[in-house]
């Protein structure tokens, strides 16, 4: 890893000696202590706030203390910029000497770096071939992201995908009354609008970006206007009227549609795009027009939005989209095979493999459309019949990496109260008794070990604490544990029976 003169002698100076060595030594300085930046901004931000805005943020070089960082769309660009510049570079000097300032470009759309300046971030892979998803994939959030706007009709929404239809969704016990509220709303063609909003919360890949694609469709057909965003669109859009000073227009093209569909909702950031959000959801509804959302989580965890907006989403029909069970894996699962085979007629998986896939596999809908592409390159590739050998060798990855039960802090909260003989209630309030003391920061310990909330995240979550009464919380009852076999065997008790 090479760096230019500047670099290696405004950073980490004195350490490496002269040439070569000193300079791929600062380099590798540099690239440690942008970990370091990266880590702290995960534990200060949250898993949330990171995952929406930092995880492909990388960086480039530094040269002459600049330190230029690079992100694959121009909306994040202009959102770190906006809201994070500050923080990023603060957090930047404190890890490494030298850093006078950042700039944040969009990789690919960067001017060829000067001879000499050195990039400090791993070399790209090159272009790997990506297996086209099956009918029921949803598209992940990031992926949509890097896409940018991109235009349909007069309404500047998202594409709708065509292969995600109501003919072409799968229908089991733990999706079909999400799938008939979302059929009622989209046959919908008179009078006051039907369940709103309505408003659809799941893991990943169990089906929500299907059926807001599906609405989509059957409004779109029936002539009605209808206007498909991501959260990220959502906010570019806005982002980019205030920039043009188009502001007004942006709204009034909101709030003059049918049928307003939002997805990722839990990415909506910002106190002046909630506010805008929590603006058009109001002018809707009372307009009797229909607003579909989904999220990650019901409306009452979604920290991030201001509160009037969560108590509006909650106002309407929401409806949690269950995990796959085994009879709804096996349907899913044939057809994806069914519909492979359209294009690949000699491709064959036997029944006994299909139900090894189905059982193997329970995360997700995803996952089975990686089973099958990984099932089909093998019979192409080697032209070797599919068998249980081979399909076990081919997802032996999707089993390995499935992922464990996902604890909530309410579900902490209500076990706990249970456990201790109080109430929710008494473990939100500000009462300081003993009996509650306890439970509160057991509570609290749980929540930081089994969730990726951070500490001012969970300090919200129990009443509006400040993250250093979690901290004091979490450090005492890791000194119990050590101290009090009993304590010991009873918290982990709590455990079992929150991932159980």
């Amino acid at each position: 890893m090479r760096v230019d003169g500047s670099l290696a002698a405004g950073v980490g100076s004195g350490r490496g000696g002269n040439g070569d060595d000193g300079r791929e030594t600062a380099g590798a300085e540099i690239a440690g202590a942008w970990q370091r930046v990266k880590r702290r901004l995960r534990a200060e931000l949250g898993e949330d706030v990171f995952a929406s805005w930092f995880a492909r943020l990388e960086l480039q070089d530094v040269s002459g203390g600049v330190a230029r960082l690079t992100v694959p769309t121009r909306f994040l660009k202009s959102w770190i910029e906006s809201h994070y510049l500050d923080r990023v570079l603060a957090t930047f000097r404190s890890e490494a000497d030298g850093i006078e300032s950042l700039e944040v470009g969009v990789r690919g759309a960067m001017a060829p770096a000067r001879p000499g300046a050195a990039a400090v971030q791993k070399p790209a892979a090159s272009p790997r071939p990506v297996a086209s998803p099956g009918p029921a994939a949803e598209m992940p959030e990031p992926e949509r992201a890097a896409r940018g706007p991109a235009p349909e009709g007069d309404l500047g929404g998202a594409p709708l995908d065509a292969r995600l239809t109501f003919e072409s969704f799968v229908v089991g016990r733990s999706n079909a009354l999400a799938h008939a509220a979302a059929e009622r709303v989209a046959r919908h063609d008179g009078g006051p609008a039907l369940y709103n909003p309505l408003y659809f919360h799941a893991g990943v890949g169990l089906g929500k970006t299907h059926l807001l694609h599906g609405i989509g469709h059957a409004v779109k057909n029936a002539g009605r206007r209808v206007i498909y965003l991501t959260a990220d669109r959502f906010m570019y859009g806005f982002v980019n009227a205030l920039k043009t000073q188009s502001a007004l227009a942006f709204k009034e093209k909101l709030r003059a549609i049918d049928v307003l569909i939002l997805d990722d909702v839990q990415f909506i950031q910002g106190r002046s795009i909630q506010a805008e959000f929590g603006h058009t959801l109001n002018a809707l509804i009372d307009a009797g027009r229909q607003v579909v959302v989904a999220a990650d989580r019901p409306p009452t965890e979604l920290e991030a939005l201001d509160e009037r907006v969560r108590s509006r989403l909650a106002g309407g029909l929401v409806v949690e989209i269950g995990t796959l069970d085994e009879a709804l894996r096996a349907s899913i699962l044939q057809s994806r095979l069914e519909a492979v085979r359209a294009s690949h007629p000699a491709f064959e998986v036997g029944p006994a493999v299909a139900e090894y896939v189905a059982k193997a596999i329970t995360a997700n809908g995803r996952d089975l459309e990686g089973a099958v592409n990984r099932l089909l390159a093998h019979a192409t590739l080697t032209g070797a019949p599919v068998t249980l050998d081979t399909a076990e060798t081919a997802i032996r990855d999707l089993v390995k990496n499935r992922e464990p039960k996902r604890v909530k802090i309410e579900d902490i909260q209500k076990l706990v109260a249970s456990r201790y003989n109080v109430s929710r209630s008494d473990i939100l309030s500000e009462r300081r008794t003993a009996a509650v003391v306890k439970p509160r920061q057991i509570a609290m310990y749980l929540s930081k070990v089994l969730t990726l909330r951070s500490l001012p995240e969970i300090g919200r979550r129990f009443g509006g604490r400040d993250h250093t009464t979690v901290l004091h919380a979490v450090r005492k009852i890791e000194k119990a544990i050590g101290e009090d076999t009993a304590l010991c065997d009873e918290v982990e008790l709590l455990k079992r029976m929150l991932q159980d």
